[in-house]
């Protein structure tokens, strides 16, 4: 089951499938239920974690081939799995990561669709779906190329190495260690810090700008970063002036 939480104005995602949060499917919460809560909740960011001492070792491998044999075909179970991830990836708000214990397949693929990783000292990554016959299947291969050198997303695809959080650290698969406090507190904190106190506009304002970094031209982020600033200052100046009546 998927735990829903909120502290503020953060929701937190709990993947409970205790002791390794094997996920039973790709898509472990529907997009249209992940989406309803976000907006109606009015939420600034948002957490991702496991239960117990665990972010995610990944698919049940019981599971993974039961759905090869079901009747829904397996394309589509992994189209749905790859939407939501793609739609996390894309919020307009911080999502972030939280990483205890084992990070492996689907649960590293889940961390990657997120904007920010932070892993205690004892996290492990891993794809070790090679050792199995298959490969990351929910967009592991692409996230993990836009992250790591060739060399580095080689040894991790195809020779299954799992890491530590020192070397994914190096590696820049995660952006904070935290050595003396759990993950997931230090999250909220992080999260608090940055959005207390901000408008939601201006919070999505600032993840589109940032995502139209990489993904537009430097003409169009230009002129999408000014189309924005106005709107915000034509937004404030009413504000202001409403305030002085």
């Amino acid at each position: 089951m998927i735990e829903k939480r909120i502290a503020e104005d953060t929701g937190i995602l709990v993947l409970e499938y205790p002791p390794q949060n094997y996920l039973p499917e790709p898509e472990f919460i529907p997009v249209s239920e992940l989406k309803g809560w976000i907006e109606d909740n009015h939420l600034k960011a948002l957490i991702i974690a496991g239960s117990g001492r665990h972010f995610s070792g990944g698919a049940s491998v019981d599971a993974l081939f039961a759905m090869a044999d079901s009747a829904e075909p397996m394309e589509l179970q992994m189209i749905k799995g790859k939407e939501l991830l793609d739609y996390v990836e894309n919020l307009d708000i911080p999502v972030i990561a939280a990483i205890n214990g084992v990070c492996f397949g689907g649960g590293l693929e889940i961390a990657l669709s997120c904007h920010i990783r932070i892993c205690s000292e004892s996290a492990l990554f891993a794809f070790p779906e090679t050792n199995i016959g298959l490969m990351p299947g929910l967009g592991g291969t692409y996230r993990l190329d836009e992250q790591m050198s060739p060399v580095d997303s080689l040894k991790m695809i195809l020779g299954g190495d799992m890491i530590n959080a020192e070397q994914a650290l190096v590696m820049r698969l995660v952006d904070t260690v935290v050595k003396d406090e759990d993950p997931l507190s230090y999250a909220l904190h992080f999260v608090r810090r940055i959005t207390e106190g901000r408008p939601i506009k201006i919070i999505n304002y600032v993840m589109q700008a940032l995502k139209n970094a990489k993904r537009l031209s430097r003409k169009e982020c230009m002129l999408e970063e000014t189309r924005m600033f106005c709107d915000l200052a034509r937004m404030e100046a009413g504000r202001r002036k409403k305030n002085e009546e």
